[in-house]
């Protein structure tokens, strides 16, 4: 056992214990058949007060709705991730800043995307994911360029780091938006990964596969939607995450392909990869390939408790 190990339990080892608890209350498959039993809301509320979840309602005494659970969900996750925050030692502080800051990506290209249809921003905040906010949220609307964005806003975040690839001068329409979120979770990525990289140990071991998963799901999935579309074959490798199993002939390849059949053929080459492709459909009751992704990466994010000294034992916990 590295010698970190020894060690990992003087800092972060309450905080695991309490990830491996909160495991402990998620919905179990009983309970899931009885909430599909539920007719109303009422009933639904009924039941969580049998599970872990029993108190989040608790206040609730007006009609509930599905914007009111679903806020105090979120809720209840912020108290709880804070809480971890707020109580974390190096590098777990930084490793648990990690996780936000692709919410923050995906809040700020919201936020852009609402901008630009003119939906008013008090109207799209609130949509926001609490674990993605951040202070200068509110100003995205006054920015026109990538440029802009980044002089205004994001110099004073995390995601600094981040933009430096996604500098221009072009105004941001729907395709430059696109490209813009793109090219964030490429640098996020590669990023999230050399840290874990840095940190070793089982940290490395079990969070690395998952990035390099979600690296190469990109890729795949960039790949595919730019189809029919005016990003060129050279632009789209630009978007391409590195940190992947696909990197590099894999990554060259799909820059290359030119449709649907020749994206699953490069899967062929990978054993992981072409049994997500296999029994793919469009049709009712059928699984897209989004669908076949996201069980993987589930399955992935459950083995990440099979392991102890861990600092990824909360990853699973806020996906």
């Amino acid at each position: 056992m590295p010698s970190s190990e020894f060690y990992f339990n003087v800092d972060s080892g309450y905080l695991e214990g309490l990830v491996r608890g909160f495991k402990g209350g998620i919905l179990k498959a009983a309970d899931y058949i009885n909430l599909a039993q539920c007719e109303t809301l009422e009933d639904l509320k009924l039941h969580l007060q049998s599970t872990d979840y029993g108190h989040f309602l608790a206040n609730e005494t007006g009609q509930l709705t599905v914007s009111t659970i679903d806020g105090k969900l979120k809720q209840k996750l912020m108290n709880e991730f804070h809480y971890f925050r707020n109580h974390a030692f190096e590098p777990l502080a930084t490793f648990l800043d990690f996780i936000t800051y692709s919410y923050m990506i995906d809040n700020i290209i919201l936020l852009i995307t609402g901008t630009l249809h003119q939906r008013p921003i008090s109207e799209l905040v609130p949509k926001c994911h609490p674990l993605g906010s951040f202070d200068q949220m509110e100003a995205v609307n006054i920015a026109q360029t990538p440029a802009e964005l980044f002089n205004a806003i994001i110099v004073d975040t995390p995601l600094a780091d981040f933009f430096q690839d996604c500098l221009s001068e072009n105004d941001m329409d729907e395709m430059n938006i696109e490209i813009m979120r793109n090219k964030l979770y490429k640098s996020y990525l590669e990023a999230f990964y050399n840290l874990c990289k840095t940190l070793g140990g089982t940290t490395e071991e079990i969070m690395c596969p998952i990035l390099e998963f979600e690296a190469d799901r990109r890729a795949f999935i960039i790949t595919i939607n730019s189809f029919g579309t005016e990003l060129n074959k050279e632009d789209r490798e630009t978007l391409y995450p590195t940190c992947g199993k696909l990197y590099p002939e894999g990554l060259r390849l799909l820059a290359n392909a030119e449709d649907y059949d020749q994206v699953k053929n490069i899967a062929e080459y990978y054993a992981q990869y072409r049994a997500l492709f296999e029994g793919v459909g469009s049709g009712n009751g059928e699984k897209t390939l989004e669908d076949k992704f996201f069980e993987h990466e589930v399955q992935m994010n459950v083995l990440a408790f099979n392991n102890q000294f861990i600092l990824g034992s909360s990853t699973p916990m806020l996906n």
